[in-house]
Order: C-alpha cells, then sequence, then structure tokens
C-alpha cells in the first residue's frame, strides 16, 4: 500500500468537492479500494499501487474540466472517471466559462470582431457607448488568456479622473479610496472567476486591479493589460501606458467618446492615441455601436434619447452662430 497527496491548483475547492462535499462522496464511491481524504484543495489517497496513477489521472482529467468551466457536476465526475465525453452543448463564439459554467460569448458581430482582433493583433483598442459589451468582452479574453496559461498575470486599469480632489475625503486608506472607481472591473472578474480563487489570484498579485496613476515606471510582461474608461486619460497618460506593453504581453484600450470628464480644456488622450496611432501595425480598432448594447433594452433608448439631444444643440448652436453673423 502506498500513500500520494495530489494538489489542486487550478480550482476552487468549493466548486471541485460539491456542495457537503457531494462529488467527493461520489469519487469515493468510484474508487471504492482507495482511501480518500480530501481537506482544502489537498487530495489524499493511499491504496494499491497499480490504482492510484488512474486516480490521478481522473483527478487532473476532472481538475481540468473544473478550470475551464468552472463547475463539475456529478453527471460530469461519472463520464469523465468512466472514459465517457462529458454531455456539454456547444457554444457559439464561446470565450470562457463564467461561474457555474455559465458561457460568455461574443454576442454581436463587434463582439466578434473584438475577439478576432485580439487574436490578431497585440493592442486592440475598442470604443464605443456605453453597455455595448467593450470592458466585458476584454476582460473575458484576458481570463481565458490567463486560464490558457498563455499568460502569467491580469492587470486592469482606470483613470480615476471622476474622482478629482474628492479622493483625499473618502474613508479609509488608498485601497479603500480607489477601489469604488475599480469596481466594474471586479464585477466582470466576479462573473468569470470563484470568489475564493479569485481572491487568492489578487492576493498573489497574479490579477492586479490598480489606477493608471500606479503603472508609471512599470514593464507589463506576460501579461494582458486593460486600460478601461481611457477617454478620461490625458495624452501624456495613455501615452505612458502604452509603452509600459512587455515581451508576451497584450494590451486592450477601451473607452467611450461620449463620456468624455476631462475639463473642455483638455484632450482626450484616446481620442488623440487613436489619431496618432492611425495605420499603425499591430494595432487593431473595432467601434462599437447602439446595436451592440446587449443591456437592459431601456439602454438602447437612452442611448437613442441623447444622442438625439446632442444633434439638437449642435443644430441650435449652429442656427445661433449664423444669425449672429
Amino acid at each position: 500500500m502506498i500513500e500520494q497527496i495530489i494538489i489542486l491548483e487550478n480550482i476552487d475547492p468549493v466548486v471541485f468537492f460539491g456542495t457537503n462535499n457531494a462529488n467527493v462522496q461520489l469519487i469515493k464511491t468510484l474508487f471504492a479500494k482507495l482511501r480518500i481524504v480530501a481537506r482544502g484543495n489537498v487530495i489524499k489517497v493511499s491504496g494499491n499501487a497499480e490504482e492510484i496513477p488512474l486516480f490521478e489521472e481522473k483527478i487532473r482529467e476532472l481538475e481540468k474540466f473544473c478550470s475551464e468551466r468552472n463547475t463539475l457536476s456529478e453527471e460530469d465526475i461519472v463520464d469523465i472517471i468512466k472514459g465517457k465525453s462529458p454531455n456539454v452543448v456547444k457554444q457559439e463564439n464561446l470565450i470562457v466559462f463564467g461561474l457555474n459554467g455559465k458561457p460568455i460569448s461574443a454576442r454581436t458581430p463587434n463582439q466578434q470582431a473584438f475577439v478576432d482582433a485580439f487574436g490578431q493583433n497585440d493592442l486592440v483598442f475598442g470604443v464605443g457607448p456605453a453597455g455595448s459589451g467593450k470592458t466585458y468582452t476584454a476582460i473575458a479574453l484576458a481570463v481565458k488568456a490567463f486560464k490558457n496559461k498563455e499568460v502569467k498575470k491580469i492587470i486592469l486599469s482606470r483613470p480615476a479622473v471622476e474622482a478629482g480632489e474628492k479622493l483625499g475625503f473618502l474613508p479609509g486608506d488608498m485601497k479603500d479610496k480607489i477601489d469604488p472607481y475599480l469596481q466594474p472591473l471586479y464585477d466582470a472578474l466576479e462573473d468569470m472567476i470563484p470568489p475564493a480563487k479569485l481572491k487568492d489570484y489578487i492576493e498573489n498579485k497574479a490579477i492586479q486591479i490598480a489606477p493608471l496613476a500606479f503603472m508609471r515606471g512599470r514593464t507589463l510582461s506576460d501579461a494582458v493589460i486593460i486600460l478601461d474608461e481611457a477617454q478620461n486619460t490625458s495624452v501624456q497618460q495613455i501615452k505612458m501606458f502604452l509603452t509600459r506593453l512587455g515581451m508576451n504581453a497584450k494590451m486592450i484600450v477601451t473607452g467611450d467618446m461620449t463620456q468624455i470628464d476631462l475639463p473642455p480644456t483638455q484632450q482626450s488622450g484616446l481620442k488623440h492615441a487613436l489619431r496618432v496611432l492611425k495605420g499603425v501595425k499591430g494595432i487593431g480598432y473595432i467601434e462599437f455601436d447602439k446595436a451592440d448594447i446587449v443591456r437592459h433594452k431601456l439602454v438602447q433608448r437612452i442611448v437613442d434619447a441623447y444622442e438625439k439631444e446632442d444633434v439638437r444643440n449642435k443644430k441650435e448652436t449652429l442656427e445661433k452662430k449664423g444669425f449672429e453673423h
């Protein structure tokens, strides 16, 4: 009789072992001749030397399945251990699986074009209205690359422009002050990575979420780096960010030109970068529009209403200028 320890590195033990350890009990039933003890992310197995290699092989297959899909049902366990392919419905335009096996896919042609552009370029710009899936799709692409071990880190950043001088008056330490401005990034990650695993990744700095100012002086390698809300960067800020790109790294920049919160006298770094970098090889550019909005149906109507208001205001301004002259 021999004993072996198997460490599960890529999954959330709560998902893998199941509610009230139901999955562990099933695995014990299917390997009745082995003594199996599971605790934390460690499985200790003892028994016949001929059976343990097969047990480890099947546990690794279950781990891979669970890591990819963020779910592991009793039916999946039985199929994998018995050598069958799990009964999984194929998802069109799938990017990654979210919590509980929820498929996260490109839902519009522009979202799919964004996915394709990421595969073909080291820097991709995604520009368009709120709700068009720019940030969410970008984070899904980063999570996929991270899970596939194409990169070692995910780095997410936003300019904290709307904080301004008010940042100093918020309670707590610097992280507490900044986190509210980064919350949309946390929200997307929490849809895709189990809570315990996400906490581990953040604590180990495999996933880093920081305001744009914290990027200065760094070279970002072996990572997918995302700059969100880039319309609120200055020209110098976005230049600083884009030049952080290191070896084996990819960068995604997203923004909405209709939501610039900078002072009227300050030029948007995103608008400037798109003009300066137009035609540069290795850079992809996808423009999202109202048809890509995948939030509540009212969001598209709201965007329409504001666009009509902008057109009216511009028309009135032109008419007034014409009248004055």
